[in-house]
């Protein structure tokens, strides 16, 4: 899917409805809404498939009123379309496209289905209330995966990406005006195949009127929505901050955290050993990096070293947890990841002071309790509970601050699932956090530079991540999903 031009704001199901509903006192009917999604759902079918044999399933709602345009356009460019209704259409707008139709009408049913070329899924619309029933799965089963869904496939929640008993995967998903939440969230993204987003001449007022409700505002994470500090030319280092990454046990995950703050742009990093041994480790390290013997506590008595990144490499026992406490207690800036985490496994609440944690699923579990279905949910929930802002790590990663903002990541590679990489995410925010960053807005860009700056192929480790970074910073600033491929520096 072609992101890059989605607006950053993502609408709930509940937020389009009421920015539909706003739309026609902004001049706009719904009528003529459902006129143009018809149209972009016909030039959608015409630009990725070859005129076939169609069936447009139809459902009550405006999620069907947009079917019966879409069958009636495509009608009208010769292709053989036929409708299979679900039920009949309620409300004015649906009411009024169904009755323009003057095509056949066929049973909803396997047999239509699999003889058809194409279907059409406009059967539920974005916030279902039921599953769809077993007759009907298998007819959208019996397409074969030709399919293209209007808004999303049926059966999902545009809400939370979920899906509401058995959902049939398109291959092309067309949606309107703004993505949904359940565009980025797994299992949602993939269920939609490719999505492609059309306007429909919703009136930009009409949509202010839609985010107007209770609902906190999410968005996509891209560039666009953080701003990366700037470069300037009176700049030092020490004007650009100093990272402390304290590591022990593992040495090698607070080399790599270390690494890439040093990459993101910190003035200065400090690896602060815990242990005797982890000090001869990091001194055999990169040379860039200040090396400090145990313990490190001391060192929180420097008001320069102003933030933190704490659990990297250490243990999830009572020394570290004594550490990030001392940390909060001193005001310093926190990033508390992996053994920071685990030491306060089952008191969350230890937690508070920190600028932000980044826990992938298992460590959430293990904090707050399972996420659940409702990711996006569960990760603002957790961040209203510590006062920080939380990352739950994934495919789908989610950013979720404590006044209710949230982001959802999905520009990250499969690639990235390899030991390390959450280091490199925790020193990447540290690095970000020192150079003036606000929480939330340092959060969003380390996760997306991180995405951007792992090469997309086999063989990835967390080292070539770092080495991406300063590709992925440029294409931040210059607006673009991905840094052209080259040759990376060396750490070394």
């Amino acid at each position: 899917m072609d992101t890059d031009r989605w607006p950053l704001e993502l609408l709930t199901p509940a937020a389009m409805a009421r920015a539909d509903a706003a739309s026609a006192t902004c001049g706009v009917p719904v009528a003529r809404l459902m006129e143009a999604a018809g149209g972009a759902v016909a030039r959608a079918v015409m630009r990725h498939f070859r005129p076939c044999r169609t069936v447009v399933l139809v459902g009550p709602g405006n999620n069907g009123g947009d079917g019966y345009v879409a069958a009636r356009r495509l009608q009208e460019a010769g292709w053989p379309v036929a409708v299979a209704v679900l039920s009949p259409p309620r409300g004015g707008a649906a009411v009024a496209a169904a009755a323009r139709w003057r095509g056949p009408v066929v049973p909803l049913d396997a047999s239509e289905t699999a003889r058809a070329g194409l279907v059409v899924d406009a059967l539920l619309g974005a916030a279902p209330t039921r599953p769809l029933d077993t007759p009907v799965v298998d007819a959208l089963r019996a397409a074969g995966g030709a399919i293209l869904a209007v808004d999303v496939p049926s059966g999902l929640d545009g809400a939370n990406g979920q899906a509401l008993g058995e959902v049939v995967p398109a291959a092309v998903t067309v949606t309107f005006a703004r993505p949904k939440p359940g565009h980025l969230l797994l299992p949602g993204r993939g269920l939609c195949g490719v999505t492609l987003l059309a306007d429909i001449g919703l009136p930009e007022a009409a949509v202010a009127a839609g985010l107007a409700g209770d609902e906190p505002r999410t968005f996509r994470n891209a560039p666009g929505l953080w701003s990366l500090p700037s470069l300037v030319v009176e700049g030092h280092k020490y004007g650009r901050g100093h990272v402390v990454v304290a590591g022990g046990a593992m040495p090698g995950a607070a080399r790599l955290a270390a690494a890439a703050a040093r990459r993101a742009g910190a003035g200065l990093v400090t690896l602060a050993a815990t242990e005797a041994f982890a000090a001869t480790a990091f001194r055999a390290g990169e040379p860039g990096a200040i090396v400090a013997d145990p313990p490190a506590a001391p060192l929180l008595g420097d008001q320069r070293r102003g933030v933190w990144v704490v659990g990297p490499g250490l243990a999830p026992d009572e020394p570290t947890r004594t550490l990030l406490r001392g940390a909060i207690a001193a005001g310093r800036q926190v990033v508390a990841d992996a053994g920071a985490l685990g030491a306060c496994t089952g008191d969350p609440e230890a937690l508070r002071g920190v600028a932000m944690v980044t826990p992938h699923a298992g460590e959430f579990a293990r904090l707050f309790g399972g996420p659940g279905p409702d990711r996006l949910a569960a990760a603002r929930d957790a961040a209203v509970r510590i006062g920080a802002v939380v990352v739950l790590k994934g495919p789908d990663t989610v950013i979720a601050a404590p006044d209710g903002r949230a982001a959802i990541n999905h520009n990250a590679p499969p690639s990235l699932a390899t030991a390390g990489t959450g280091d490199v995410l925790a020193g990447i925010a540290g690095g970000l956090l020192a150079q003036g960053m606000p929480p939330f807005d340092a959060a969003c860009a380390a996760v997306w530079l991180q995405g951007a700056a792992a090469p997309p192929g086999p063989g990835t480790i967390a080292e070539d991540v770092v080495q991406g970074l300063p590709g992925a910073l440029a294409a931040a600033r210059n607006g673009t999903r991905r840094p052209a491929l080259g040759k990376r520096p060396s750490l070394r």
